[in-house]
């Protein structure tokens, strides 16, 4: 379990980089931008239950689609507003977050996986056939706050893409928190050894239990931020490559660290839209009809961090991190640099 302290040098770097992004970048940077943003809320939330507690869910996105939803259908059937809107998906997250954990987290392992697959894959199913909902349609017409009243506009690009990273930041801090709390401790001490936890007496489903709603209030509110963000939602949100993808992101940045998850939403995101366009390929030298093979190309990618970086990529820089601080301090001098 890595640790993630927002003031190491390398989150300072990571921070300015995407400051310096925004500043610089045109429309589809700043829509970009955004993306990675609410997909780093969703992969933080994601983190609590695999990387902090070891539950891999593979049907995460289920709470992605609901958050979507319900903001979709406060807008289109009842005319409210974006910020109210979110605050009812959110609820309506944990409460489903709550019927769901009651049913999974006495699950472990394999079973564990399994049923919240297949959970996931029930909610793309009610989307997809829902009359209500538009079924494979989906739904549209979803607005963004109304930011008149600070002078802001939420439909310019910048000012959207800076609000998502904000909330970004919110995140972590809410979850480092946690992480950091009693709470926290007792849930690395569930993920590294569960049967000694239980046998000392502590009620570990219902730590588990907790930490799934947590991290299904997150999915809610990365779903309400991914319909206002489109302005379309379709019931693919629920499918579990979503759930599959987020899980890579994850993995890629480095299971247990905050820091990492937004690390693994930037470089995944990036990267499938830089491999997938063919000027990527062509300014490297290579036909552009390569393009087509961008999910071949990021597969062979992730079979490598999880070969040379099983930390992650966040862990391994890290890493290097406090071996260059090392070696400096063993100067001939004896002094700290």
């Amino acid at each position: 379990m890595s640790r993630d302290p927002l003031q190491t040098p390398l989150a300072l770097v990571l921070i300015l980089l995407a400051l310096f992004a925004w500043w610089q970048a045109d429309f589809f940077g700043h829509e970009l931008l955004a993306e990675i943003a609410i997909f780093a809320i969703f992969a933080m939330g994601l983190d609590l239950i695999f990387g902090y507690t070891g539950m891999v869910s593979l049907g995460h996105a289920a709470f992605l689609a609901v958050g979507a939803y319900v903001t979709a259908a406060m807008n289109v059937f009842l005319g409210w507003s974006a910020l109210p809107a979110m605050g009812i998906a959110v609820l309506v997250s944990v409460m489903v977050a709550i019927l769901v954990g009651f049913l999974v987290v006495r699950l472990t392992g394999i079973f564990f996986i399994m049923v919240t697959l297949a959970v996931g894959q029930m909610f793309h199913a009610y989307f997809f056939k829902s009359h209500l909902f538009g079924g494979d349609d989906g739904m549209s017409g979803i607005i963004r706050p109304d930011l008149g009243f600070i002078g802001l506009d939420a439909n310019d690009p910048m000012v959207f893409s800076a609000m998502m990273s904000i909330g970004a930041l919110g995140v972590y801090f809410l979850l480092r928190t946690i992480v950091r709390s009693p709470f926290g401790h007792m849930l690395m001490a569930i993920h590294h050894n569960e049967n000694r936890v239980r046998a000392l007496g502590c009620p570990v489903h219902r730590y588990k239990l907790a930490a799934y709603v947590v991290a299904g209030a997150i999915g809610g509110l990365a779903g309400s931020l991914t319909a206002q963000h489109t302005g379309f939602i379709s019931p693919d949100l629920a499918f579990w490559t979503v759930s599959g993808e987020v899980l890579i992101i994850v993995i890629v940045g480095g299971m247990g660290s905050l820091s990492g998850a937004i690390l693994g939403s930037a470089l995944v995101i990036l990267m499938r839209h830089q491999l997938s366009d063919e000027a990527t390929w062509q300014l490297l030298g290579l036909p552009g009809a390569m393009s087509s093979y961008w999910q071949f190309v990021m597969g062979i990618f992730f079979v490598l961090v999880v070969l040379f970086a099983s930390d992650g990529l966040y862990g391994r820089l890290t890493r290097l991190l406090q071996m260059a601080r090392a070696r400096l301090g063993k100067s001939p001098s004896g002094v700290r640099p």
